[in-house]
Formats: structure tokens, sequence, C-alpha cells
């Protein structure tokens, strides 16, 4: 598999600057391991969306809110599986649940 080096400079010097008690080589470690998870983690994605049976676009309540969309009061989460987060520099396993398009609205902008 080739990486986007770039992609994971661009994040090593992110995390450096905003956590500065880490030396570099531990924010470009943590980078490595986020750019070694998410093929791992796509593919996990996918076959957690596949095995509910669901064809719409998805995402995590913290994605959806990056796009601009907020999840409706009450909805449930539509699936979940586990993800490796990296970001932490240990590779750790956690709970992702996932909503879908007709479950958000745009937030509104006052």
């Amino acid at each position: 598999m080739k990486y986007n080096l770039r992609t994971i400079m661009l994040r090593a010097w992110k995390n450096y600057r905003k956590y500065t008690e880490l030396s570099f080589a531990e924010c470009l470690h943590r980078a490595w391991i986020t750019a070694k998870a998410e093929e791992l983690n796509a593919k996990r994605i996918e076959r957690a969306k596949m095995a509910a049976g669901i064809i719409e676009e998805t995402n995590t309540w913290s994605g959806w809110k990056k796009l601009g969309y907020e999840v409706l009061h009450g909805s449930k989460a539509l699936f979940g599986t586990e993800l490796i987060w990296g970001s932490k520099g240990d590779g750790a396993i956690y709970k992702a649940r996932f909503f879908g398009r007709s479950q958000v609205q745009e937030i509104a902008t006052v």
C-alpha cells in the first residue's frame, strides 16, 4: 500500500503544535499509526454497514458536525463498529456509532 507522505507529515506537524508536551518523533509515530489504520477502519465500516443493510450515506455524530449537519434529537445509530484510533499513540480500539443522512439536518446559521 502507498501512503500519502504529505498528509502524514501535515498531521504530525499539526499534532506537534497542538500537543506541546510531545516530541515531534512521537507526533510522527502517531500520524503513521493513524495512516495505517485508515484502510482497516474503512473496511470495518463498510462491512458493518453491509451487515446492517444500510445503503444511505452514513457518518459519525462528529463527522456530520464537521460537514455542517447535526443529528436529529432522539435519533438512534443505524450501526456501530470498532475502529482503531491512532492519535493517542497506542492504537486503542474504540466503538463508533454511525447515523444516516436521513437522520441529520443542516445546522441553522443565525
